[in-house]
């Protein structure tokens, strides 16, 4: 299993270096698109990515193409792996070998391009806090130890400029470690986040919707932003405090995630969720779903479930769980997405939608995990995630 640790590198002058490279591996990005649009357009053929390498090594002899040697040899080699990943996604993608519509990797812009990542060499940790990389020592915040030798580093640029250190290693699979006996089924929801029933209770939690609350300073910033002339100095900084408006939301709503992920963790040993398809939710209701943040929720809540040892289980994405009467188990067809309570046609039981739904997830992960209760064991189980789902 890969770990990753992130640290934010402390603010120094010398930081420009690492923004200059992150900047040039963006260059070098657009310029390897370039190469495979132009030999696609000759040939008719793809650009195989050794036959890239190869170029790039001859082009850094070249004085028109020197800046490409300011960029390090691995990271270079990475960008011209990831390209050909995206491209490979794209050929399954036509070929509909998955289930999703993927484009070709496309140009970005230097300014927005994001990071760039050092596999075997390139860098050397130091004692304490520090790490050498390029030749020039940095220091950044250690709130965790490093457990293993790093696989990759990479040094990742936010919007509002803050540069962080991203270290991935090997780790060893968590153990299922079961503390509270219990088990829960959640719902999501556009009038509450979410609706558990762990089998004897069920209690909604609601979100604060941080982006609905920061409305106003988002508003304001963009009008600061639309009214500074472009390419100056002023629309820069402009741009730099709509960036900071937004990056407050962010944390805002990531810290509110934590915070439920370990309360929910710490009361249950299982949880059980709905595969959605949020892009779909998201196109349906816009700017109300991005704000719920429902996956971003679930990769945190995966996290540190992992962390404790507990399982998070996704059910069947066509179960009816709305449409499914809890009492009866009637499925009602005709249930619409503005019916907040129904009334079964079976059995005459009126249910609300979201604690009805939550009440046969429960039921429905209990039955596909097959357990009837959750006891203290040593076991590995998995922590299936949202990708394999087709989240």
């Amino acid at each position: 299993m890969i770990l990753t640790y992130k640290y934010r590198l402390y603010q120094s002058k010398k930081n420009r270096e690492l923004n200059r490279t992150i900047s040039l591996a963006g260059k070098a990005w657009n310029h390897c698109i370039a190469l495979h649009k132009r030999y696609y357009k000759l040939t008719g053929k793809h650009l195989n990515q050794y036959a890239l390498m190869k170029h790039l090594t001859k082009l850094k002899k070249l004085p028109k193409y020197s800046w490409l040697k300011l960029i390090p040899s691995q990271a270079l080699q990475d960008i011209v792996q990831r390209i050909e990943q995206g491209y490979q996604l794209f050929f399954k993608s036509v070929r509909g070998e998955i289930g999703i519509k993927v484009g070709p990797p496309s140009f970005k812009k230097s300014r927005k391009y994001k990071s760039y990542t050092l596999k075997q060499a390139g860098y050397k940790f130091l004692d304490g806090n520090r790490i050498k990389i390029g030749g020039k020592v940095y220091k950044f915040a250690q709130d965790r130890e490093l457990l293993a030798k790093p696989k990759t580093v990479s040094i990742k640029r936010d919007a509002v400029g803050n540069l962080y250190l991203c270290v991935s290693q090997e780790g060893e699979e968590p153990l299922f470690n079961p503390t509270s006996g219990k088990m829960a089924g959640f719902d999501f929801g556009l009038k509450t986040f979410l609706t558990v029933h762990d089998g004897f209770e069920t209690y909604p939690i609601e979100s604060p919707l941080f982006f609905k609350q920061g409305m106003n300073a988002v508003r304001k910033a963009n009008r600061q932003l639309s009214r500074r002339q472009k390419q100056s100095n002023g629309r820069k900084k402009a741009r730099h405090e709509l960036a900071k408006v937004h990056e407050q939301i962010a944390n805002k709503r990531r810290d509110w995630f934590f915070k439920l992920a370990n309360e929910l963790t710490d009361r249950y040993d299982v949880l059980f969720f709905e595969t959605l398809n949020l892009k779909g939710m998201q196109r349906m209701w816009g700017r109300k779903v991005s704000d719920l943040a429902f996956g971003s929720f679930l990769k945190i809540l995966e996290h540190v479930a992992r962390k404790k040892g507990k399982m998070v289980w996704y059910i069947d994405r066509w179960y009816p769980s709305s449409k499914t009467c809890s009492h009866c188990d009637a499925v009602n067809s005709e249930l619409k997405l503005k019916d907040r309570w129904w009334r079964c046609p079976a059995c005459n039981e009126v249910v609300d939608r979201d604690e009805n739904a939550a009440v046969n997830i429960f039921r429905e992960g209990a039955s596909s995990l097959g357990r009837a209760s959750v006891r203290p064991q040593s076991m590995r189980l998995p922590v299936l995630t949202p990708e394999t789902h087709g989240l």
